[in-house]
């Protein structure tokens, strides 16, 4: 028996490897790395609250992290929003404060935020593939009974809760599996880290169905998150960013909903250590220190999908602050420089670019992507509050083409939700209003970090140029065309009798469009 070993980890001076033996079945090999994966993740958590301590600030120290041990229990409502969360928007919107009251304007004049509305549960909610696509009364579910889930957090009318109660208990009793071809992923981390964001905010509720609601997410929507993060067909760096952040923020959600440790400490691992392109590194592939500024990864694919990608690191980044886990300073707040990055570059200024080879399909083959894109450009997404506030009013730092940003959102009313960018479901990627739901007051008194872990990453070092991540292989898209899901036969569509996904051959393959059809 041949014994090999397989890097899995990486930090600054060090490898971690596991060993297994060459002819040992692949799913026992892949599980064997996964509990390894999963022991150093609960080791870097619990090194993680004895660092701070010694860390060195530069100028005004900064705010901590809520305290939370790694063995300790979750704090809960602890997603996107904790109970000084809501209690703050509560107590503004009744004062009648700016910027809360056009927020909260925004929410009631969602037609999605009715007590009204009325659940359309489908028994297999499919996107992508060759059947019916009918996962659009998923997606607008779920943002109903989130809009009425804040209203009712805000106002205490009741009406709201229960219509957002009976959407989740409708769902969780209706719902045998989730199927299509490669963009079940998405649906899968998209709508699995949204719908537990809503489950968090009711739980506790009279006639919520919790653990009804636990086993649909926990049966049908983490088995093809955990398949995407460590999937084994294709080039590892073959899908866009996006789809990792989603499918870590799912299993993140997820984790902090079930109160499932292991879970969540599975999304901070990948976040500093993960080989695909949802890891900070390869999200962030180049730093420009001189100007702080950080290149994303799908900047030459176009900008809604670089905004996009903004809200989803930034909706992993909160879900983790709120249980005492520092993301947002990971690699000295390196996802500060991108937002930034992404941010100038949509306000209409130039921004430095590198060339970014993406490296995709099965053999790997390498497409060069030499110019930022301008596709989409200028475009709005509800995803400029929630970062702007952490690091300019939480942590005291520079967001100046941030908070540009934000002042023109604010001028315009502020962050929508769904059902106010559009009726389909890039409308629907964000849980959004984040001028009601993330402003907050400048903080008068930074503490430093309680639980800021380095990344395990290496970082990347220079000032005048752009420098890429060590750990990171630069990967992107090709300016000439655009990348759109397929139904492939490679991946069988969740039944709705099991709600298991059979995996055959490879997984997800994406095909081309031409200009002309992305454009349309």
């Amino acid at each position: 028996m041949k014994t090999h070993f397989s890097v899995i980890a990486r930090g600054p001076a060090r490898l971690l490897f596991v060993r297994y033996a060459s002819d040992a079945p692949p799913h026992l090999r892949t599980e064997h790395v996964r509990a390894e994966r999963a022991e150093i993740s609960r080791r870097s958590i619990l090194k993680i609250a004895g660092t701070a301590a010694g860390a060195a600030t530069v100028g005004a120290a900064l705010p901590a992290a809520p305290a939370s041990a790694a063995g300790a229990a979750f704090a809960h409502p602890g997603m996107l929003h904790t109970r000084a969360d809501l209690d703050r928007m509560a107590a503004k919107v009744k004062a009648g404060a700016a910027p809360y009251t056009a927020g909260f304007a925004k929410l009631t004049a969602n037609r999605h935020s009715q007590s009204t509305w009325r659940p359309n549960s489908q028994a297999t909610p499919t996107r992508g593939g060759g059947g019916a696509q009918n996962y659009g009364a998923l997606y607008r579910d779920i943002h109903a009974a989130y809009q009425n889930a804040l209203r009712w957090k805000i106002t205490g009318d009741t009406a709201h809760a229960d219509t957002a109660r009976d959407i989740c208990n409708t769902w969780s009793g209706t719902l045998k599996g989730i199927g299509g071809g490669s963009e079940v992923v998405l649906l899968a981390g998209i709508y699995g880290y949204q719908f537990a964001n809503v489950g968090e905010l009711m739980r506790g509720y009279p006639g919520f169905d919790l653990a009804r609601f636990q086993d649909m997410l926990v049966k049908h929507f983490y088995p093809m998150n955990r398949h995407m993060m460590y999937r084994e067909t294709n080039c590892i760096g073959h899908y866009w960013a996006n789809w990792d952040l989603c499918t870590m923020a799912s299993i993140m959600a997820i984790g902090i909903l079930c109160d499932d440790r292991a879970k969540f400490n599975e999304t901070v691992d990948y976040f500093h250590n993960g080989e695909g392109n949802g890891s900070l590194a390869k999200a962030i592939p180049y730093v420009y220190e001189d100007v702080g500024l950080a290149q994303w990864q799908e900047s030459g694919r176009d900008q809604a999908h670089s905004m996009m990608g903004i809200g989803l690191m930034g909706t992993i980044c909160e879900m983790a602050w709120n249980q005492g886990v520092d993301l947002y300073g990971a690699d000295d707040s390196r996802f500060r420089k991108a937002c930034e990055y992404v941010a100038r570059y949509n306000l209409g200024y130039d921004v430095p670019y590198t060339t970014y080879t993406w490296r995709n399909g099965a053999h790997c083959v390498e497409s060069p992507q030499t110019v930022i894109s301008e596709h989409g450009r200028g475009g709005g997404r509800p995803v400029w509050e929630r970062v702007y506030n952490h690091y300019a009013n939480r942590r005291g730092m520079a967001m100046p083409n941030t908070g540009e940003m934000v002042a023109r959102v604010r001028r315009e009313g502020g962050e929508g939700g769904g059902g106010d960018y559009g009726p389909n479901s890039g409308g629907f990627d964000e849980l959004g209003f984040g001028t009601l739901a993330f402003t907050r007051d400048r903080s008068a008194k930074p503490k430093a970090p309680a639980s800021s872990p380095p990344s395990p990453s290496a970082s990347a070092a220079g000032a005048a140029h752009a420098t890429p991540s060590p750990s990171a292989s630069p990967q992107g898209g090709r300016d000439s065309g655009d990348l759109a899901a397929t139904g492939s036969s490679d991946l069988t569509a969740w039944t709705a009798a099991t709600g298991i996904t059979a995996v055959a051959g490879g997984l997800l393959l994406l095909r081309r469009r031409g200009r002309t059809g992305r454009d349309a």
